[in-house]
């Protein structure tokens, strides 16, 4: 869950998300020196008069500045195509749940049950408890196990949507007539939540998402009492 005036990314709670925290940091690093390097050379050539008379005509400097940069593309490129794949790759998963979008709401459908399915709706500002996040709370949350690879079934009945969790690491698109399909698996309970990230239509700030993830014999509980 983001806190007012944050900056910076929702703490990790996938090994997904972790990766792409490492990953940023990782680039950021190398932006970072490149910027400084810039920087110090634009000044160099602003306040020095000395300048050598082979330095603007000379193979080995072109060399260098052709071959450095295809390396440090190197170093970004290889880690995100790790982590591309990671996000790619589904290992028996223990649970399927099927998410779709509707304008302005989410449904969902636990696939390994006969008849377990049920809509999200956000709860409006009127009913809310103290202590609710306003536009974030559903009436119905998506109870999931923790520490279980879960395999998410994403679609949209009308028009473009997204479900989208920041603290998992998930963005993936609902697309009507195309299945897409994401992993996730929280390595700690707790709530999670995340909004629509696709701009939808008049209501797209109001379908917000909100995992609740538990020991899985509390979720074995929830699943008996409502089926």
């Amino acid at each position: 869950m983001a806190y007012p005036f944050q900056l910076g990314f929702q703490d990790a709670s996938s090994p997904i998300m972790e990766e792409l925290l490492h990953f940023h940091d990782h680039t950021l690093m190398i932006v970072f020196l490149i910027s400084s390097l810039v920087l110090y050379i634009i000044s160099l050539m602003l306040t020095t008069k000395l300048t050598h008379t082979s330095t603007m005509d000379a193979q080995e400097v072109e060399t260098i500045w052709t071959i450095l940069p295809a390396i440090i593309l190197i170093m970004i490129a290889l880690p995100s195509l790790r982590i591309l794949y990671m996000m790619d790759e589904i290992n028996n998963p223990s649970l399927t749940v099927k998410t779709m979008g509707h304008q302005w709401y989410w449904s969902y459908e636990y696939t390994d049950y006969e008849d377990l399915s049920f809509d999200s709706y956000m709860i409006p500002t009127s009913d809310l408890n103290p202590g609710d996040l306003r536009l974030l709370e559903v009436d119905n949350r998506v109870v999931l196990p923790m520490e279980l690879p879960i395999r998410m079934l994403i679609s949209s009945e009308d028009v473009l949507h997204s479900w989208a969790v920041p603290s998992l690491g998930l963005k993936t698109d609902a697309i009507p007539g195309r299945l897409n399909q994401a992993t996730l698996i929280s390595t700690r309970p707790g709530l999670f939540y995340g909004q629509c990230s696709e701009i939808c239509g008049s209501n797209h700030s109001f379908m917000p998402i909100v995992l609740e993830m538990v020991p899985l014999k509390h979720f074995e509980n929830w699943s008996l009492s409502m089926i």
